[in-house]
Order: structure tokens, then sequence, then C-alpha cells
């Protein structure tokens, strides 16, 4: 066995040591040091150790273990996060977080430690929330309600594999996959079905739910906003509507005096503004006392087009 207890402790017999060593040997190489790399490794190899300062801190592991029924059933969100952050054993850690490290270097010097950071806590939430929603559908659909939503399981792999989406959706090139060479955007699911024949008791629903993590971040990555969205669609109906209102109002009503809204028309450049402004929007003519001008024009109060560019030029240029 790798693995011993002493008072509910995991105690290292080798393999943890060995890879610290690797993370700091990849560490040393690198000319900017990842932070929150780091810290997730740390994180994860503190919380499997338990050592005695968080020993009466952290949950044990069998109040934080992934079980769908569970969560649904006493809304419990700790197993839903924590258990992310869990091992079995010191090889299901050490597998972990080396793989942690060589996607975390790259996806944190690419993105940079701030965006980073919270694209593994989206990644978390979404892996987390996407197989606890499909171990549901498959007991509404399928009645699967022992083969996945009664299963127990922990470990940051789900994540991982969401990373491993991320990090090659870029890729054109190929990848080797313990032995087999694979296109790196499709080695994900190559390694989603070698995992499984290799080591039947791992966790599909767990890594299928990264996998697909994975593939709804890049997709809201890609998508504008929602809240931009939103706004930019309310202020398009507002403006139609608006014109819409002044383009059906009859022409009598168009223009106003000086003191209240309407259109006016700007002597200088023709341009329509709002009766609320006293300037034009376009080229920053004060407006007239009666309120608008006459549409035909006399040479003599016509701006040369030189004029006009050089006023909207200094204008518009106050606001970028």
């Amino acid at each position: 066995m790798p693995l011993v207890r002493r008072n509910n402790r995991n105690v290292s017999n080798g393999m943890i040591p060995l890879m610290l060593l690797q993370a700091v040997n990849e560490y040393r190489k690198l000319e900017r040091k990842p932070p929150v790399t780091a810290a997730i490794l740390a994180a994860n190899t503190l919380i499997y150790l338990r050592p005695a300062f968080l020993h009466q801190i952290l949950p044990k592991i069998e109040d934080v273990l992934f079980n769908a029924h569970l969560i649904v059933k006493d809304k419990d969100l700790k197993r839903l996060f924590l258990s992310a952050f869990y091992h079995l054993g010191e090889t299901h850690l050490a597998y972990n977080m080396i793989s942690l490290l060589w996607k975390g270097i790259q996806l944190e010097t690419w993105l940079g430690s701030v965006e980073f950071t919270s694209m593994v806590a989206t990644l978390l939430g979404l892996s987390q929330g996407i197989t606890l929603l499909l171990a549901k559908s498959l007991l509404l659909l399928f009645d699967y309600e022992t083969a996945y939503y009664h299963e127990y399981s922990v470990g940051f792999s789900g994540v991982l594999f969401a990373m491993k989406v991320v990090l090659n959706s870029h890729s054109d090139g190929y990848t080797n996959l313990h032995g087999f060479v694979v296109p790196a955007k499709h080695a994900a699911w190559a390694e989603l079905i070698l995992i499984q024949l290799l080591v039947p008791n791992v966790s599909f629903l767990g890594h299928l739910g990264g996998i697909l993590a994975g593939i709804v971040y890049l997709r809201l990555k890609k998508a504008p906003s929602p809240l931009a969205t939103m706004v930019k669609g309310l202020t398009s109906l507002v403006r139609s509507l608006l014109m819409r209102i002044w383009q059906q109002s009859p022409p009598r009503q168009r223009g106003t005096s000086a003191g209240g809204g309407g259109i006016w028309r700007c002597r200088a450049c023709t341009y329509d503004n709002s009766g609320w402004l006293s300037v034009c929007e376009v080229c920053g003519t004060e407006r007239g006392d009666d309120g608008l001008s006459s549409v035909h024009l006399s040479n003599s109060e016509m701006i040369p087009l030189d004029e006009l560019r050089h006023r909207r030029i200094q204008r518009f240029g106050r606001y970028r």
C-alpha cells in the first residue's frame, strides 16, 4: 500500500516528495513562476496530507465525497465543490497534480494569473455542475440510479479535463496519448475512453462533465457579454422608437422654441438636433434664438467643409 494513516492523517510513502521535487525542478526552469498553479497544487497536497494545524479545520473525506443524490437531497454545496480538492490515495493525488503542473504552467503563462484564476473557478463550477446535471438526467430519463446517481467520487480530474480542452482548443497538431497519436483537439475525448478502459473504476461522468465544461467555457468566451448585449439591445430599441415617433409626427411639431424638446436644425451643417441641446451635436454651432433654422441656407451661412470637419474632430475627440 502506498498510503498509511496515523491519527486519521495521511502520511506519504515517497510519491509525494518525488512529485514535489519534479514541481520544484519545473519551476526553476521558468522565467516567470505561475503562483496560482503553485497555490492550487499546494492546497490539494495539504488537504490530502491533513497536517496537524489543518486537521481540525478540514472536513473528513467521507463528508465531502461527490454524490449526486446527497447533493440534491440535502442541498449540500460542500460536496459539490470541496470534493474536487480531495483524493483517495497518493497515486491518485500525484497523477492529478503532475497533470495540473503541466497544464497550469502553460495556461497561466498564456492567460496571466488573474484570468487563469477566473478560468479555474469557472471550470470548477461548470464541471461539477454539469456532472450533477448528467447524473440527474440519467436518473430521470433512463433510471440509471445505481450506476451514477448514487456513486461516490473525488478528485481534481474533472477540472483537469476541462483545462485540457481549453489548452488544446487552438492547436492544429497531434499529441501522443499513452502511445496513441491523436489530434490535439480531440485528445480529451480519446483520454476519456482510454482511461475508462484501463481504469474502469474512475468516474466516467466526472471526466465527461469536465470535457463538456471546457467546451461550454470556450463558447461563453466567444459569445458577447450578456449584459453588454442586453444594454446594446435596449439602447437600439429606444433609439428606434424615438426615431419612429419623430418621423410620424406632423412637420410643424418637429421644431419647438428654445425652451423645450423637439427638433432644431443647425444652420451650419443642417443636422437635426434634439430640442434639449443648446449646441449642435455634430459641429458644435450654437443654437439660434428662434430654436430652428430654415432648410434653405445661403452660402454666407454655410461653414466651409474643412472647418466643419475640424469642428467634428474637436467635438467627438473628447469622448474617445
